[in-house]
């Protein structure tokens, strides 16, 4: 997704001769709702912003004065390396060891990225070419689909909102296209359907790419933010995964280091050497004192990671209460930051993008369109708990008043 903090620029066919890839990709689905949410703020008015995964928590204190020391040092304004600090790399490897009891080497399995979103998208660019196939989650965040399509590769999208049933049409997919698919991407817990997976779905998957040929990529962005008990299993942990694929981590999430932009690919070497030769000729790596403040806080914030999880968790509670009390469903989900919520009727057959508009510009809360996620989307809604408690209240009471004003005026009254 684009910055939603800019300007959205408006979706017109490009008047220069640009790339085919570019005009592979289609209209910008939320572009309506950025500019109205734009349109809004610069009139001075309040908009609950629901609808973007964007953290408005502050990092751990020892994270920021840690940068703070770390940008005194004239060295650490030099450029960097492409694949990341060794120290940040062997904490990277500490951390999967720690959590997730996979042993990793730092040197060859795990590499550094601008955030996990430029490194998925640089994997994509270097294991697909035309007439390559990747498999991807549906409904689809959206750079799951268009990292394929700009490296000129070909999407068979998916549902996996059943995981055994996306098990079943991946074999049935590998049984019956020629060529077979390439690579297989898999996100869990899934933006934007908020599903969880438990380990016997990687040991399937596993078995299936072995015997398939096809390669992994694990989209892991949700890891830290489990709730009630809820430990989402890692791919790496599956016997056998690092001989099919790669995993992608960020500290975004857990960590409220969103802006840092800073993430990591681990897993299988071919792959991330892979990543490494892209990555060499496009970037000079991550600001140092931003690698140097995430040891800091892989190696000493642990604790700050599960205090924001139970955040977001009372924060899931808090939403999800106050969308059934208008009668929505909305099932809270075990990981993640988002609600992934039924549009009621009657408003359903307005579809998903003209409801959200009609949220946003009658009760001033911000939320995605199930469609901008791809047509499997199409019905719900996803709303981001990235916003406090009380934000969150008063947000179900500007939509309950948006669509049923008679029982929210009668309310006032009593």
């Amino acid at each position: 997704m684009r910055n939603e903090n800019e300007v959205p620029f408006e979706d017109k066919q490009f008047k220069i001769p640009v790339a085919d890839r570019l005009r592979r990709l289609p209209p910008y689905l939320f572009g309506k709702i950025n500019k109205m949410k734009y349109q809004k703020r610069v009139a001075g008015i309040d908009v609950i912003d629901l609808g973007m995964g964007n953290p408005t928590d502050a990092p751990d204190p020892q994270i920021a004065d840690k940068l703070a020391e770390a940008i005194k040092d004239p060295k650490n304004h030099r450029y960097s390396v492409a694949n990341g600090i060794g120290n940040l790399r062997k904490e990277v490897a500490a951390r999967y060891l720690r959590k997730y009891d996979v042993k990793l080497d730092a040197d060859n399995e795990v590499i550094a990225c601008l955030g996990s979103k430029e490194g998925f998208s640089h994997l994509c660019l270097a294991m697909m070419g035309p007439g390559d196939t990747a498999i991807v989650p549906a409904p689809s965040f959206p750079i799951h689909v268009y990292s394929v399509v700009l490296a000129s590769g070909n999407v068979i999208a998916l549902d996996t909102r059943k995981p055994d049933k996306f098990l079943e049409r991946v074999a049935f997919t590998c049984e019956h296209l020629f060529p077979k698919p390439k690579l297989v991407i898999v996100n869990f817990p899934h933006n934007p359907s908020t599903t969880c997976i438990d380990p016997e779905f990687y040991v399937e998957l596993v078995k299936l790419a072995k015997k398939h040929d096809f390669l992994v990529i694990s989209d892991f962005a949700y890891s830290d933010i489990c709730f009630e008990g809820y430990v989402a299993p890692s791919f790496l942990s599956t016997p056998g995964a690092k001989d099919v694929g790669v995993e992608f981590t960020t500290m975004s999430k857990g960590y409220s280091m969103a802006g840092w932009r800073i993430g990591f690919c681990a897993g299988n070497p071919e792959m991330v050497r892979a990543l490494a030769t892209i990555k060499g000729y496009y970037d000079y790596g991550i600001f140092q004192a931003v690698q140097i403040a995430a040891i800091v806080a892989m190696r000493h914030c642990d604790s700050a990671v599960d205090e924001i999880a139970a955040e977001y968790q009372k924060r899931r509670d808090v939403l999800c209460d106050g969308l059934h009390r208008l009668g929505w469903e909305a099932t809270p989900p075990r990981a993640g930051m988002f609600v992934w919520a039924k549009i009621p009727e009657p408003w359903a057959q307005m579809g998903s993008i003209d409801f959200a508009m009609k949220l946003l510009d009658e009760a001033g809360v911000a939320v995605s369109p199930g469609r901008g996620f791809g047509p499997e989307g199409e019905g719900y809604l996803r709303l981001a708990v990235v916003e406090n408690s009380q934000r969150l209240r008063q947000a179900v009471r500007a939509i309950g008043r948006c669509l049923k004003p008679e029982q929210f005026t009668a309310e006032a009254g009593s």
